[in-house]
């Protein structure tokens, strides 16, 4: 069965990666979270999945500069 949103989700996930990648920040286990396509979620659910310590601060950083901002 073909989930009616995954386009929507896949062009989301490029979308935050590329922005992740532009400060330079790498989410390994970024990625659709796979469960919600079976879900009744209007559109599936983006796993932002586990990091490092490096890359949390820098994650946290990103967002405090983008607050300034």
């Amino acid at each position: 069965m073909h989930h009616p949103h995954v386009q929507e989700a896949d062009a989301g996930l490029e979308d935050l990666r590329d922005a992740l990648a532009a400060h330079g920040i790498t989410l390994p286990s970024l990625g659709l979270e796979l469960p919600s396509f079976a879900a009744s979620y209007a559109t599936p659910l983006i796993a932002l999945g586990n990091c490092n310590l490096e890359t949390a601060q820098a994650l946290a950083a990103a967002l405090r500069k983008g607050e300034a901002g």
